[in-house]
């Protein structure tokens, strides 16, 4: 039996088209999945706390010296890791906010990036060690403006920054599904939109 994780950022709530997209792809895994089960994570409604001296404090005592705090920032890093080690498919919405993905879901990324869990150093310098040959991940952005086949140096989308740091920790098996132009009018939107609904349910 899979199991599908959905990661959801977007600030606009039932609003977000991101997020539509992100579940109609959920919708496909399941049909295709009969019996699957889906956990949701949704990190604007309930964001993780930053990275701060709390955090790293936790990450570097070693567990029979850490506080309460630091414990909590512990598990709570532990419990973001152990979502992703036990998924089959891992189905990740954001937008491209000033052409980056969203501060929520980069603080997912310092939870998840953790030296001596998912990845470690090595003669050779660090390497990631997540097993993800049994692993898809689906990456869906919403954007206002078109930067498809855009080599734009700024562009830290899905795409760029997280399929990078996903890849390395050993998630390379990915799929992206990219939702552009809707900032360019009603029609532009409903169009790739509509695009975006259709590429849901080819996601494998």
């Amino acid at each position: 039996m899979a199991t599908i994780l959905l990661i959801t950022s977007s600030p606009r709530g039932a609003d977000s088209i991101s997020s539509k997209v992100a579940k109609a792809v959920v919708e496909t895994l399941q049909e295709k999945n009969p019996g699957s089960s889906v956990v949701t994570r949704d990190l604007a409604a309930k964001p993780l706390p930053y990275l701060d001296a709390a955090f790293l404090g936790a990450v570097y005592t070693p567990e029979e010296s850490r506080t309460a705090e630091q414990k909590a920032y512990s598990d709570l890093g532990f419990e973001i890791i152990n979502e992703v080690l036990t998924a089959n498919y891992i189905v990740i919405a954001s937008a491209l906010i000033n052409f980056s993905v969203p501060a929520t879901l980069r603080s997912w990324v310092d939870y998840l990036v953790r030296n001596g869990v998912t990845f470690k150093y090595g003669e050779n310098g660090p390497v990631g060690v997540i097993d993800g040959s049994a692993k898809q991940v689906i990456f869906v952005e919403a954007r206002g403006g078109v930067y498809a086949g855009e080599a734009a140096a700024y562009l830290h989308s899905t795409d760029s920054y997280l399929k990078g740091v996903l890849g390395w920790l050993g998630l390379t098996k990915t799929q992206s599904i990219n939702i552009e132009g809707l900032a360019y009018g009603p029609e532009a939107s409903e169009k790739a939109i509509a695009a975006a609904l259709e590429q849901a349910k080819l996601v494998e």
